[in-house]
């Protein structure tokens, strides 16, 4: 891959190999997780969209607590709009009468409703700035092969060490605190770099980011998002990608969790299939990773979908990265996913019904609010 930068606040990297390690089966990631927590000695920061009181949330609050009685300093975020339907009074108060600080990012005001539009879609575990954990995996049963069976969500996750990992705390922290993140310059000290989608210098760090991936593509774009509403830029710069005979592909679900993001997702499908795009829905489960890998050598994960929201509205944290072996990794599985995936073709699109233009009329229509 090759081609500058086109925003200041794309990432840059050095050399180096750094401690990452991909997980995309819940159980093993859960796991993961709650032995990390378990040897925490200091502090654990832990954010996340949904934070559900069932088999899984209770595993982690308990393990919260038990590293909290113990005199570590633990943190929770959680967001108020999307474990709204998931947690519970009872799990909340039984964190809180075991000293886990717990707090919900923007509830609902009469007084501020405008802000509960944006929410805190990240995904972020932090112990003694030591380990970290930033993916698309929430705190729920649905993820867990174990408690769900066949029918568990398809993610993706990844875990941090070394300086990702206290860049990671850096993030939690300023968070936590409300102060937008500090670095200007989002330079890597090794292949990888942690990048939010809100600074003090840019509200759209994660956009320019994938749009210069997109540029800078010579020979192929692999996209993995459960939510595909993009912004007019970020489909011209897919479809000059496909023009210069990139090979673009992406995957998105055919199950989704919302059927109105489905309807406003296959709106963009027309402009993009007659520049050459290739897009594959995927039958087996709900699709949910957040991966992209172009030229299998630049490659990024987190929890940023390919939407408005992701992109000017939700905070969101994504793991940019030129590691060898986790963009090779990443590739392998996209393409492993492809084998359970049904390409559309666009002759057959074309004659799809009358009606299904109107849905997805109505859905492009609300793109801005999904």
């Amino acid at each position: 891959m090759s081609g500058p930068a086109s925003c200041d606040c794309t990432p840059s990297f050095a050399d180096g190999s750094q401690d990452l390690e991909l997980f995309v089966e819940g159980d093993e990631l859960y796991a993961t997780m709650l032995s990390a927590i378990a040897t925490a000695k200091r502090y654990i920061g832990l954010e996340s969209y949904i934070f559900a009181d069932d088999e899984i949330g209770q595993r982690f609050a308990e393990a919260l607590a038990e590293r909290a009685n113990a005199g570590v300093s633990v943190r929770l975020h959680i967001d108020a709009a999307g474990s709204l339907f998931w947690t519970s009074r009872r799990l909340e108060r039984y964190l809180r009468e075991h000293k886990v600080h717990v707090r919900w990012f923007h509830r609902w005001s009469w007084r501020k409703p405008l802000r509960y539009n944006r929410r805190n879609h990240r995904k972020l575990l932090v112990v003694d700035g030591i380990q970290a954990f930033i993916g698309g995996f929430n705190i729920h049963r649905q993820n867990s092969r174990s408690v769900f069976g066949e029918r568990r969500w398809r993610d993706s996750h990844l875990r941090l060490g070394g300086n990702l990992a206290a860049q990671a705390a850096e993030l939690f922290q300023d968070f936590w605190s409300k102060r937008r993140y500090r670095r200007k310059n989002h330079t890597a000290e090794g292949t990888s770099v942690l990048l939010p989608n809100d600074s003090r210098y840019c509200r759209r760090s994660l956009r320019c980011a994938y749009n210069d991936m997109f540029a800078g593509a010579s020979k192929s774009i692999y996209l993995t998002t459960p939510y595909f509403v993009p912004d007019r830029g970020t489909q011209r710069a897919l479809v000059l990608a496909a023009k210069r005979h990139v090979d673009v592909r992406l995957l998105v679900p055919r199950k989704g969790d919302v059927r109105l993001v489905r309807w406003a997702s296959r709106a963009a499908y027309s402009n993009l299939l007659g520049s050459g795009v290739r897009i594959y829905e995927y039958l087996p489960r709900v699709l949910h990773a957040k991966t992209a890998v172009v030229d299998g050598e630049y490659g990024t994960i987190g929890t940023a979908n390919l939407d408005y929201r992701s992109f000017f509205v939700n905070h969101e944290l994504n793991v940019f990265t030129r590691d060898p072996v986790l963009c090779s990794t990443l590739q392998a599985q996209f393409l492993n996913d492809l084998n359970q995936a049904e390409e559309i073709q666009i002759a057959q699109w074309r004659r799809r019904p009358w009606t299904n233009q109107l849905f997805e009329m109505v859905g492009w229509m609300a793109r801005r609010w999904l």
